[in-house]
């Protein structure tokens, strides 16, 4: 099997943040979260080695609250990405296989691309293979330096590159293979001779080559992949990339979304085909909405949600963690929570399902069966259940069970008072 070795031990001083860089969320879901899913989504990894070093508790934390896989390793002090990865060397002094290092800030990679970036080390028998890109601007970032024949010889830092260097258009995308008895003594054998004075990783394509190694480079195919995240703005930026490859994605897959560019979907969310998602829509977490539903515009989901056929989630309506079944409407101006909500239901404007308990901060379930119709402005107070066919009058309070077909109402008798506006301006 795989293991992989992720670097997230860095400050991120850019992100200009209390919260570590690789915390830092897209659709609610980490950085080093999407790189960990890559991974596994391979198919070949079987453990996860990620170093951590500024706010290391908090990373720590979140791994081991998220990943069976993955384990934490310190790097302190933080002496450079070759010292990083040597962190693993006691974990993995009797591996013998592969091993890829990735960065925890490059939430746009793929396990389609990871793991055809494996078969291409094996193919061709390399012994360490490092993935580069072709930039029109390559400013910035290491120049893969090959020789006449078009062998790697090795990888040069921007700040350590010659101009004739700095010209090179094929750039270090950051992600290596390497067949780890072979390259595991390269990492007692970095120096610090570069203008950083650290041990660079990139020094162990110089290294395989000193060692008569064969030494690989796969070229990406799409350079959005390796998009890393060093600022706030960088964050916005990968966040537009990742949604446009999911809105593509349901576009192909029969999804009429109206407007792409004011739609947010998450990529954990699956869509039926012929549903319609209506502008200003945002879906975040983990939901399954089904065929011929009509979502927005406006609406926000934010996960745990499950949507069957033929339902519609209208202008400004959140839901959150509830089960909705087929031929449901909630069409404007309702908040819906820790819900399982039955089919032929109509949720009037303004309803809301009043979960949460602030003295407790348990949060309860309301479960409206079947063929229910809500008022308008009706508040249901959770746990409650209202039965089959059961009305609820507009502008309700609704705080106890209630029957199968039933009219539920707590609205005050209205009361008119006749000349009343008059008497007032007279005075």
């Amino acid at each position: 099997m795989l293991k992989s070795v992720i670097l997230a031990a860095g400050k991120g001083t850019r992100m200009k943040s209390e919260t570590p860089k690789v915390l830092h969320t897209i659709f609610d879901k980490t950085l080093v979260g999407y790189v960990i899913d890559a991974v596994n989504g391979t198919g070949m990894a079987d453990e996860n080695f990620v170093i951590v070093g500024h706010q290391a508790e908090r990373v720590e934390e979140y791994i081991k609250e998220n990943y069976n896989n993955a384990k934490t390793v310190l790097q302190s002090p933080q002496l450079g990405t070759g010292h990083a990865v040597s962190m693993v060397l006691p974990q993995l002094k009797d591996f013998d296989g592969e091993v890829i290092i990735l960065c925890g800030d490059t939430p746009l990679i793929t396990s389609e691309t990871l793991k055809e970036f494996v078969e291409y080390h094996k193919e061709n028998k390399s012994d360490l293979t490092v993935m580069s890109a072709i930039f029109d601007n390559p400013t910035n970032y290491g120049r893969i330096i090959r020789g006449t024949d078009g062998r790697v010889e090795g990888i040069v830092e921007e700040k350590d590159a010659t101009p004739a260097q700095k010209e090179v258009k094929e750039i270090n995308a950051g992600i290596y293979c390497l067949d780890w008895k072979k390259v595991k003594p390269a990492f007692s054998e970095l120096k610090t001779n570069n203008a950083q004075g650290e041990y660079y990783l990139t020094d162990i394509i110089k290294w395989g080559n000193e060692n008569s190694l064969r030494v690989n480079a796969y070229i990406l195919k799409n350079n959005e992949e390796i998009y890393g995240i060093n600022s706030k703005a960088n964050l916005a930026e990968a966040t537009k990339f990742l949604n446009r490859r999911i809105i593509n994605k349901h576009l192909t897959n029969g999804v009429t979304i109206i407007d792409p560019d004011t739609t947010w979907i998450s990529p954990e969310t699956e869509i039926e085909p012929d549903t319609v998602i209506y502008p200003s829509t945002y879906i975040e977490g983990k939901n399954i909405i089904g065929k011929n539903c009509k979502i927005g515009p406006f609406a926000h989901l934010r996960g745990g949600v499950t949507i069957e056929d033929d339902v519609k989630i209208g202008n400004f309506v959140e839901v959150k963690k509830a089960y909705i079944k087929s031929h449901t409407n909630a069409c404007h101006l309702t908040y819906i929570g820790d819900a399982e909500i039955g089919s032929n239901v109509n949720i009037g404007a303004g309803t809301i399902t009043a979960n949460y308990n602030p003295l407790t901060k348990e949060k309860s379930k309301t479960i409206i069966e079947d063929n229910v119709k809500i008022g308008s402005n009706s508040v249901l107070v959770a746990p409650v259940k209202v039965e089959e066919g059961t009305n609820v009058g507009a502008l309700s309070v609704i705080t106890k069970d209630l029957p199968a077909w039933a009219l539920a109402i707590t609205r005050a008798p209205l009361r008119v008072i006749e000349g009343w506006v008059k008497k007032q301006l007279e005075k």
